[in-house]
């Protein structure tokens, strides 16, 4: 077969790991696969050996993501087109130098037949992948910070990149949006109910207030400066090559306001008391990374207030998730929805939604 596309696990023979190696030297020779594990969530995801004659040349560790075997999942995630999303962001995106990413190794989509990704296994260099419920250190979340704003940096209000990556607001991501809001108040509730014992009681009909006004909420939290952001920006999308963090699952990336990831990430990564003591200082340090990249538009106040109001995003995220089913594991699915629940309530966000 000339292209890579397949449907589950089972379909990644000799044959197929033959195919994407092909593309890269077809001099190489695949002898063995073997499929270490599979996990099911918004994608389906496969970690490989791949035994081969040049293993010095190209990794014998792969990562394959292919579209959700979990029908609740595929429903969710087929319309808004998530991992061909991701597939172009690999493929097309140009990106930082310095962001700590996979090697690419293949990816393919196409209307019809699907999406495949194919990356290097952290496992085959060391690096340690996160966990959605791992709580990170002040030192770690620093670095993550850091990461962010360079990350943020090199696309800071730059036309260009928008003019380039068109693709990133087009019919695809309004699809989504689309969906999220006229899904916002049903999935709301239900989550709120699945998850009754975490949020407390003074967030549900805040909650379903946003929920019912989500297109405007949408807007406002959309109308700033625009840069490339990741959008799921939880420790389980994150990977660690000793102390340096890297960013995994790219389905989501859009252009949007650069203080929604910290927001994401913060209320998703810490303990609430740890977020507490010590996000007014994590935001300075972004703001402060900024400023070192050259970006001097950034106002700390109104940053702050914009973190604020962003910090409903993961918590509807999270609520979300639960309502729906088999997108995360469920226990981490309810740490992290006690996580942003706290950050709501503790930062009043939904006053911040003007």
């Amino acid at each position: 077969m000339s292209d890579i596309f397949v449907a589950q696990p089972s379909d990644l023979t000799v044959h197929w790991a033959q195919c994407v190696v092909n593309k890269h030297d077809d001099s190489i020779v695949v002898s063995k696969v073997n499929v270490v594990s599979v996990d099911i969530g918004t994608t389906t995801r496969i970690r490989l050996t791949v035994e081969h004659n040049a293993p010095h040349f190209l990794p014998q560790h792969w990562f394959v993501k292919l579209p959700s075997l979990s029908w609740q999942a595929k429903l969710i995630t087929a319309l808004p087109r998530l991992l061909h999303t991701e597939v172009r962001f690999y493929n097309e995106v140009v990106r930082p130098q310095a962001l700590i990413m996979p090697e690419l190794l293949a990816g393919e989509s196409q209307l019809g037949k699907g999406a495949v990704l194919v990356l290097s296994d952290l496992a085959g260099v060391e690096a340690v992948p996160g966990k959605p419920s791992d709580v990170l250190s002040v030192d770690q979340a620093q670095e993550v910070i850091k990461q962010l704003a360079h990350f943020h940096a090199y696309y800071w209000d730059k036309a260009h990149f928008t003019q380039q990556y068109k693709w990133l607001a087009g019919p695809v991501r309004r699809i989504e949006d689309f969906l999220g809001s006229l899904l916002a108040v049903p999935l709301m509730k239900r989550g709120l109910k699945k998850a009754a014992e975490i949020v407390p009681f003074s967030l549900h009909a805040p909650a379903v207030q946003y929920a019912r006004n989500r297109s405007k909420v949408m807007r406002f939290l959309s109308d700033a400066t625009q840069t490339m952001v990741h959008h799921d920006c939880h420790p389980g999308n994150l990977f660690w090559d000793q102390a340096r963090p890297g960013l995994l699952d790219w389905q989501l990336v859009r252009f949007g306001e650069g203080i929604s990831d910290v927001a994401y990430f913060l209320a998703t990564a810490l303990e609430p008391e740890t977020r507490k003591l010590h996000e007014q200082d994590l935001i300075k340090l972004y703001a402060d990374c900024l400023k070192n990249e050259g970006i001097n538009s950034v106002n700390d106040i109104e940053l702050f207030e914009r973190y604020r109001a962003h910090l409903v995003y993961p918590f509807e995220a999270m609520l979300v998730t639960l309502a729906i089913g088999d997108m995360m594991h469920l226990e981490s699915n309810k740490e992290l929805i006690r996580r942003t629940a706290a950050a709501v309530a503790d930062l009043d966000a939904f006053s911040a939604l003007k």
